[in-house]
C-alpha cells in the first residue's frame, strides 16, 4: 500500500502542531476545554450514546470483542478470514495496524452535520468495498495514509471537539471498527462529548452493527445499488450488497431512529441515507427509493446525490464512463416525489450534463 506523500505529511504535521497533540501522540488538551465541552453538551440536552457504555466499562468490552474478530477477520460481509492480528492484510488491504490519511473540520458534508464549524472528519485508509469509480481512490484503494496509535486517534477526536466541530465523523470505518471503539473509550474518559457519525458504504454485518448499538449516534450509510449484478460488477464481487445493506439499514434505524434536526438545524442522532444517482441507472435508483419508502418511515433522511464523476477506473466501463445527465437526476427527483418521501436533500443540477 502507498504511504502518505510529503505534502500530506507536512499537512498532518501542521495539525499535530496546532492541535497540541504532539508527534508522539500524547494529549495536551487543557482541562478547561474538556470541562467546557461537557457543560455545552449538558446545556444542549444531548448526551452521546457511548458515554454510559464508557462509564459502565462495556465500551471497552465491546472494543475487545471487535478486536478479537481480526484473528480470522469477519468485520465486514466479505469475512475474508485473514489473521490481521498477525500482521496480514485482509481483502481491504488493512492489517491490525491503524492507518489514517487525514483529520480536520469538514464543510462538504450534509448541512445538518456541518453547521458553522464543520464535521470533525477522520479519514481512514483502505476499504472493503473497493468500487471501480471511487472518488477517494488514493486513500481507499491505494492505501494512502499514515500509521497511527489508538491513543493518537483518541487525541484527534478531542482536537476536533476543541475546534468546535459538531461531531466526530469516522469515514470508511468498517475495517477499523475495533480501533475506533477503543479510541472512543479513551476519549470519553478525557472529556469527549460529541456525537459519533458512522460514515459507511452501508455494507455492514448485523453482528457488527449490534456491537455498535449504543455507541453510534448518527449512521450515515450509502445505499449504492439495488442490483446484485451491478454491485458485483462495480464493487469487486460484492453480489450480496443489496440484501446486506437493506438489513443493515433496518438495524441502523432500529438503533437510532429517524434523524431529526435540533436547534440550529443540526442533527445529533438518527439515520441519514445517501444514494448516488449514476449514469444509465447503474445504481437502480427507483428501486432504492421504493425500498426506503416501503420499509422505513417516509420522513427518513435521504441525500439524493448528483455529483457522480468517472473517477479511478470508471472509464474502463462504458455505462459509467461519463457524468450524469440532467434528465437522469430529474427522473430520480420525480421518483422520490412519487414514493412520498418527505425529508430528501435534492441537489442543484448546475454540474450535470
Amino acid at each position: 500500500m502507498n504511504r502518505i506523500t510529503r505534502k500530506d505529511f507536512l499537512k498532518t504535521l501542521f495539525y499535530y502542531t496546532v492541535s497540541g497533540i504532539g508527534i508522539m501522540g500524547w494529549s495536551k488538551f487543557p482541562t478547561e476545554s474538556i470541562a467546557r465541552a461537557a457543560e455545552d453538551s449538558a446545556a444542549g440536552g444531548f448526551e452521546p450514546a457511548y458515554l454510559k457504555l464508557h462509564q459502565s466499562g462495556e465500551l471497552k468490552q465491546r472494543g475487545d470483542a471487535l478486536w478479537s474478530m481480526m484473528k480470522s477477520c469477519a468485520l465486514c460481509p466479505r469475512a475474508c478470514g485473514v489473521d490481521r492480528l498477525a500482521g496480514n492484510e485482509g481483502f481491504c488491504q488493512a492489517s491490525s495496524k491503524l492507518e489514517i490519511s487525514s483529520f480536520h473540520p469538514h464543510y462538504g458534508e450534509e448541512p445538518p452535520l456541518t453547521g458553522t464549524k464543520g464535521s470533525g472528519t477522520i479519514y481512514f485508509s483502505n476499504c472493503n468495498l473497493r468500487c471501480v469509480f471511487c472518488i477517494n481512490w488514493k486513500t481507499n484503494l491505494e492505501g494512502r495514509g499514515w500509521p497511527e496509535s489508538i491513543f493518537h486517534l483518541s487525541d484527534m477526536m478531542l482536537y476536533l471537539q476543541r475546534k468546535g466541530c459538531e461531531n466526530i465523523n469516522v469515514v470508511t470505518p468498517t475495517h477499523y471498527a475495533p480501533h475506533i471503539v477503543k479510541a472512543l473509550d479513551i476519549a470519553a474518559g478525557n472529556g469527549l462529548r460529541l456525537p459519533v457519525v458512522y460514515n459507511t458504504s452501508g455494507w455492514e454485518r448485523q453482528e457488527i452493527l449490534k456491537l455498535l448499538d449504543g455507541i453510534v449516534d448518527i449512521y450515515l450509510p450509502d445505499f449504492k445499488y439495488s442490483s446484485s449484478e451491478m454491485a458485483s460488477k462495480y464493487s469487486q464481487g460484492a453480489f450480496n450488497y443489496p440484501e446486506v445493506t437493506q438489513q443493515a439499514l433496518l438495524e441502523m434505524h432500529r438503533q437510532v431512529g429517524v434523524a431529526k434536526t435540533r436547534s440550529g438545524g443540526i442533527i445529533k442522532r438518527g439515520l441519514m441515507i445517501r444514494h448516488l444517482v449514476m449514469p444509465n441507472n447503474v445504481g437502480g435508483t427507483k428501486q432504492v427509493i421504493d425500498w426506503i419508502a416501503a420499509n422505513l418511515p417516509k420522513d427518513t433522511y435521504l441525500n439524493l446525490m448528483s455529483q457522480y464523476r468517472p473517477h479511478y477506473r470508471a472509464t474502463d466501463y462504458p455505462d459509467i464512463a461519463r457524468r450524469l445527465h440532467r434528465q437522469e437526476y430529474q427522473d430520480a427527483v420525480a421518483w422520490v416525489k412519487e414514493a412520498g418521501l418527505t425529508n430528501v436533500n435534492i441537489q442543484g443540477d448546475s454540474m450535470l450534463l
